[in-house]
């Protein structure tokens, strides 16, 4: 042991683990957004919703847990702001989403975790917290939606509310 109570080999070994950490464990909520606005591909933008939005939406979920819906709103209407970065991005670099679907696909799967996120924000927010949230929902359920189409342009069209067709019998 050293001088300190730290063995040398110890502090190698706490060097070594740190460089094979996964680079999202050591970035901040702001260093990942700085990442992503200064993202110019629009796939590897999509892909850094992964991360970023991760990081978003457990600071929505501490927020909520110290009673602080003031953040808990402005950082959930950002996720959403950065999905709809991420979207036009993707549309702007790569229209056929049908063909070229790598971003699409990961941008579409962590909108749905965005969506249950926000519903259950809902359900433990106050009342008077509730009207932003509700938008925010409505926004990424539209994003979900838009991406859908994009990426499966000809699958037939959900109508909300009708009866699902009849099997037909052999």
């Amino acid at each position: 042991m050293s001088a300190g109570g730290t063995s040398p080999g110890a502090v190698c070994g706490l060097l070594v683990l740190l460089l094979f950490l996964p680079a999202g464990v050591t970035e901040s909520l702001a260093d990942l957004q700085a990442r992503f606005d200064r993202e110019t591909n629009g796939v590897h933008k999509a892909k850094l919703i992964e991360k970023l939005g991760d990081a978003q939406l457990e600071e929505a979920r501490r927020a909520g847990k110290a009673g602080e819906y003031n953040s808990v709103g402005l950082t959930l209407e950002k996720y959403r702001d950065n999905v709809r970065a991420a979207v036009e991005a993707l549309k702007k670099q790569h229209p056929d989403a049908e063909r070229q679907s790598n971003g699409y696909r990961q941008l579409e799967m962590h909108v749905r975790k965005g969506i249950r996120e926000v519903d259950e924000t809902l359900l433990v927010s106050p009342e008077g917290y509730k009207p932003p949230l509700q938008i925010v929902r409505r926004d990424l359920i539209s994003a979900d939606e838009e991406l859908l189409k994009l990426l499966f342009p000809h699958r037939p069209v959900e109508q909300h509310g009708a009866a699902p067709p009849a099997e037909k019998q052999p």
